[in-house]
């Protein structure tokens, strides 16, 4: 089993920055992929961004080149720099693990953090 801590959410305005960590814990061979997803408010839960241990990486259309993903391996750790933030980023933003890759297997994580709220106001 993994378990996933999510932190750094907040209240920000358009066109500032966050950054989102994820701390994972419990056995770490388990993990391959390890991602940010969000959900907005009657909206259905959708990939932000994805890391492999191979280091490939995916990112949403919308977040291109404002948000980058990273990953400490070593220390069990996630992240995600947002920068130049929109008031349609706000949602609630969820760490996911699996031992697989999600987007190549076609199938959604297994391992799910609580959520961190990111509110964005224009």
């Amino acid at each position: 089993q993994v378990q996933l801590v999510e932190s750094g959410g907040g209240l920000v305005q358009a066109g500032e920055s966050l950054r989102l960590s994820c701390a994972a814990s419990g056995s770490r061979f388990s993990i391959n992929a390890m991602g940010w997803y969000r959900q907005a408010p009657g909206m259905q839960r959708v990939l932000v961004a994805m890391i492999t241990t191979v280091a490939r990486i995916n990112y949403a259309d919308s977040v291109k080149g404002r948000f980058t993903i990273s990953r400490d391996t070593a220390n069990n750790m996630l992240y995600l720099e947002m920068n130049s933030l929109k008031p349609e980023d706000t949602a609630v933003y969820y760490c996911a693990a699996s031992p697989y890759d999600p987007i190549r297997v076609g199938r959604p994580p297994n391992f799910w953090g609580q959520g961190t709220q990111v509110t964005v106001s224009s």
